[in-house]
């Protein structure tokens, strides 16, 4: 409490000693000190932070959770300028009770950087007949960063559901022409057969590349549908070097194709992820296509492995170009892509394979190319819960 404050507070309370007897003043000290102290126990029991600022907008009190939120230090923070902790509020109008300000301020969240990145909820209310018979402010600060990341979360899935399900009835309305125009093609080998012996063989290869390319779309839109498709992981104990091994068997040709050097670190002595192994493969597929189209002159692509205590990773980074800084916020978003023939789904599958894990996904954008890491749970660390005993039943005989 500032001096001029204080003095007019001790003030008006001699007056009021004044007109009362020892035994009274001594019962009413007694009191306000009890109460006081049941106040303050309540005050910094509570999680939301409760401050008292001054007309001039100096901190008169703050709890526990307010020093706690804001970064203010419990001992010594009387006195101090709100300003100081808070920058993005013009403090002088709200105190002075400007109309306007308060119109804008009375509810509003913000967000801070320290002590901790969060979003806060903050509630103000004018405070007055201070000590001095100015005004004052009392505010309430809650935290809502949980919130907020559940609203966030609950909205994205909302979406990728959405997607998803356009996504897949694309998918099925092309699978039915790709049907008919199977069955017209074995309808045209059929024809061939009443055709001059040295009319069909040109005739009988032109529709073997036919069939070839149909079914290489009838396999694409097969592997499109399962990795969209939200089955829940049936998981296994499982060596994540074997699963990238496969992966890349299968890339192989493209790899070749784009002349790119790839690194596997030897992971000998890894211990077991608790994986679904098709739908690692598919994060794994996901991540390294994506790698390799990065690179369009050739390139490099390092493959190592990281243990953590209860987590197992494998690391991607390629020698690209990397990612813009103003793309990175947009990598989960879908059909956000820099490729003329992208679909921009790839990562947002592989956020919901690790999400669906209980894994993560860090991605960076460094000087010499970008690096994907996913993260896994450790089969060997998992939390197993313990069978009941088969013979468990209630003694009824027992008292």
């Amino acid at each position: 409490m500032r001096p001029g404050m204080k003095s007019a507070f001790w003030k008006k309370l001699v007056e009021r000693l004044d007109k009362m007897d020892s035994g009274s003043v001594q019962s009413q000290f007694l009191r306000l000190v009890s109460e006081r102290g049941l106040l303050e126990s309540i005050f910094h029991a509570l999680r939301e932070g409760i401050l008292v600022l001054d007309a001039d907008a100096r901190i008169l009190y703050a709890n526990r959770g307010a020093c706690r939120l804001l970064g203010i230090p419990e001992a010594g923070s009387a006195g101090q300028l709100m300003s100081r902790y808070l920058h993005e509020i013009d403090w002088q109008r709200l105190v002075s009770l400007d109309e306007k300000e308060w119109a804008r301020m009375a509810t509003r969240e913000i967000e801070i950087t320290y002590p901790e990145h969060r979003f806060l909820a903050m509630y103000l209310a004018p405070l007055e007949n201070l000590a001095d018979g100015r005004n004052g402010v009392i505010m309430i600060v809650r935290d809502v960063t949980r919130e907020r990341d559940h609203t966030a979360e609950a909205i994205e899935s909302e979406r990728l559901n959405a997607i998803l399900l356009l996504a897949a009835s694309v998918a099925h309305e092309i699978g039915n022409p790709l049907n008919s125009l199977t069955i017209h093609l074995q309808l045209l080998d059929r024809e061939l057969n009443d055709l001059p012996p040295e009319n069909q063989e040109s005739l009988r290869e032109l529709l073997n590349v036919a069939r070839g390319e149909i079914a290489r779309l009838d396999q694409i839109l097969t592997q499109f549908l399962k990795a969209i498709r939200p089955n829940p992981p049936n998981f296994e104990s499982a060596q994540l070097p074997e699963i990238v091994a496969e992966t890349l068997t299968t890339l192989s040709a493209e790899i070749q194709d784009r002349k790119i050097e790839v690194e596997v670190e030897p992971g000998e002595d890894l211990p077991p992820a608790w994986v679904d192994r098709a739908q690692a493969r598919q994060a794994f597929f996901n991540v390294i296509r994506n790698a390799i189209q990065a690179m369009s002159a050739g390139g490099g692509l390092r493959i190592s492995f990281a243990v953590a205590d209860r987590l197992i990773g494998v690391a991607f980074q390629d020698t690209g170009p990397g990612i813009p800084p103003d793309q990175m916020t947009e990598l989960f978003e879908p059909f956000q892509t820099t490729k003329p023939d992208g679909h921009g789904m790839g990562l947002m599958i592989v956020q919901r394979i690790m999400r669906d894990h209980g894994g993560g996904m860090l991605v960076e954008s460094l000087p010499q190319g970008t690096r994907i890491q996913l993260h896994f749970q450790r089969e060997d660390q998992r939390i197993r819960l313990l069978p009941a005993p088969k013979d468990a039943r209630v003694d009824e005989e027992a008292p």
